[in-house]
């Protein structure tokens, strides 16, 4: 369960420079779910307690390791009960883990590539004119590729 700070009473203002979130970011939070509505004074201002501090700094945490907003919104669910098993939150993490390795492998595959059109471009055609260009040249689909693109 999340520990609850002793903050109370804070602006949406003072929340956002206590959990490092922006206040579009939290309203867009409420928005969605992830963050109960803010209890509001008579002016309509929100305010919030100590519990949203926590909270906001365990869902910006979960967003800094890419978690999607669905999976935050499950594994703060998964934080706030005793009845479910942590192997939900393993089988989150786990998912989530794939899907990092996968888009690493992308990433690795395009650095390669770049990598490739850099050398190439060092090598043969650096300070020439752009048009010649092996970056460029190599970018460009071969004739007769596929049309009615872009």
């Amino acid at each position: 369960m999340l520990k609850v700070s002793s903050a109370a009473n804070l602006t949406i203002g003072e929340l956002a420079q206590r959990t490092g979130c922006t206040v579009p970011t939290i309203r867009y939070y409420e928005e969605v779910g992830l963050i109960p509505a803010a209890k509001r004074r008579p002016s309509g201002h929100r305010f919030y307690d100590g519990a949203f501090e926590d909270l906001l700094l365990f869902i910006r945490r979960c967003r800094d390791f890419g978690f999607s907003v669905d999976q935050v919104r499950e594994l703060v669910a998964l934080s706030q009960t005793e009845q479910r098993d942590c192997f939900e939150t393993l089988e989150i993490t786990q998912a989530h883990l794939r899907a990092v390795r996968a888009k690493l492998v992308e990433l690795q595959t395009l650095e390669r590539s770049l990598a490739s059109f850099v050398s190439s471009c060092e090598a043969t055609c650096a300070g020439g004119p752009a048009a010649r260009c092996t970056i460029l040249k190599e970018s460009q689909p071969p004739i007769g590729a596929v049309k009615g693109c872009c």
